[in-house]
């Protein structure tokens, strides 16, 4: 970024105010603001559809570093409503670049800022929560940019997952040999998803947020997986309802974030919105169900709500608390068992993080043994399904000996 860039100014809805300069495209952009402590990986978040109509702050000081490159982007586009950093790295210095970060703004029309007090600006988000923002470097006015600010609408009602989702559906072939078939619906996928699930031989079918149970069970699936996505879960309807009719049918799930966040709404549980939600690649997470500490990739502004340590019995079995952030006992998961035998799980997190932590990739092999031992393989193990007789060193993160790139799925 040039020295000379334009000044641009960052409103907060309650009018908290920082100077700074243009980051990016010129221009004017409005979201909830939230911020990202993740050191490593912005090509990942900002690219990650989770971050639809939101301005990330990152925390990290330095930002930029590795350039941008044509391998690491987790979809088709920048998805993020504006970006804001403290110190821009002058060039950037990787083998992988193909060009700059600020170029992949400015080509995108990302509006950001820069030179602005990141640490500042996330304590008052800390202590006031996750608030409606503008960024502008237009030459408008504090006024009137805090005008526009307090026009916009909040997060919390938001329904987003139709905007971000793939219009068709599309395969992700299997790497090896063929074990599986899912049934992906599409809330806000990450690329590296579907990839994970292939490398343990599944046939992914990709299905837009708008599917119907005939479109998921016309691809004859041992198991569906409902993904990431932005958005308020209480105001998402139709993929509670899809969810709860594979329920019945007894359908194998697995879910991830958003797709937690359904789950829970489709068992009849609740969610709510955190303060200013958990962003980053260094969350500490509890797995109940081995005991074992994760530290996990995070990007949630809602939660679900649910007693932990207590089973709750549903119309589709007995559903428990299965992971819990260790930072503010946040539920981070949930499990769903029939009869004992566990039939659908899902996780607040990000275990298909592209470049780390792996700690728990492993919950991709827990996917394929629950499916293995619904369709009655030998293969599938009753480890995987009876937390009485789990053997905590049984799953082991998958992908631990892949080399780490640059990225992140935060």
């Amino acid at each position: 970024m040039s020295a000379q860039a334009p000044a641009a100014i960052l409103v907060l809805e309650d009018g908290r105010t920082f100077t700074g300069r243009r980051f990016g495209a010129t221009g004017e952009t409005f979201g909830e603001a939230v911020f990202c402590t993740a050191m490593t990986g912005y090509q990942e978040t900002l690219t990650d559809p989770s971050y639809d109509k939101q301005v990330v702050i990152a925390t990290a000081p330095q930002i930029g570093n590795t350039g941008w490159n044509d391998e690491d982007d987790e979809s088709s586009r920048i998805w993020v409503a504006g970006y804001v950093v403290r110190d821009p790295a002058r060039r950037a210095s990787n083998w992988r670049a193909t060009g700059t970060l600020e170029d992949a703004l400015i080509a995108q029309g990302i509006v950001g800022i820069s030179d602005i007090d990141t640490r500042a600006l996330t304590r008052h988000l800390r202590e006031r929560g996750a608030m409606r923002v503008g960024i502008s470097s237009t030459g408008a006015s504090v006024d009137e940019v805090l005008e526009r600010v307090r026009q916009q609408p909040a997060m919390t009602g938001a329904n987003l997952a139709e905007e971000v989702s793939t219009d068709t559906g599309y395969i992700v072939e299997p790497i090896g040999e063929h074990r599986f078939t899912v049934a992906a619906v599409d809330l806000g996928i990450k690329s590296m998803t579907p990839y994970r699930m292939s490398e343990r031989g599944c046939r992914v079918h990709v299905l837009p947020a708008t599917a119907s149970v005939e479109d998921v069970l016309a691809v004859k699936p041992d198991g569906v997986f409902f993904s990431n996505g932005p958005g308020d879960p209480a105001a998402t309807e139709h993929p509670v309802e899809l969810l709860a009719a594979l329920l019945r049918r007894q359908v194998p799930y697995f879910g991830i974030c958003f797709g937690n966040q359904i789950f829970g709404r489709a068992l009849g549980l609740g969610t709510y919105k955190l303060k200013y939600g958990h962003r980053g690649i260094n969350q500490p997470v509890k797995d109940l169900t081995t005991g074992k500490v994760e530290v996990t990739a995070h990007n949630h502004g809602f939660a679900v709500q649910a007693p932990i340590g207590e089973d709750i019995p549903t119309e589709f079995g007995t559903v428990r608390v299965s992971h819990v952030g260790l930072n503010d006992d946040c539920v981070e998961g949930l499990e769903l068992r029939d009869s004992g035998v566990l039939v659908g799980f899902s996780v607040q997190y990000h275990p298909e993080a592209a470049a780390g932590p792996h700690d728990a990739a492993y919950l991709f092999d827990r996917f394929a043994d629950m499916m293995a031992v619904r369709r009655g393989d030998a293969a599938g193990g009753d480890k995987a399904c009876h937390r009485d007789e789990l053997d905590p060193e049984h799953y082991e993160p998958a992908g631990s000996d892949t080399p780490a790139t640059d990225g992140e799925n935060a």
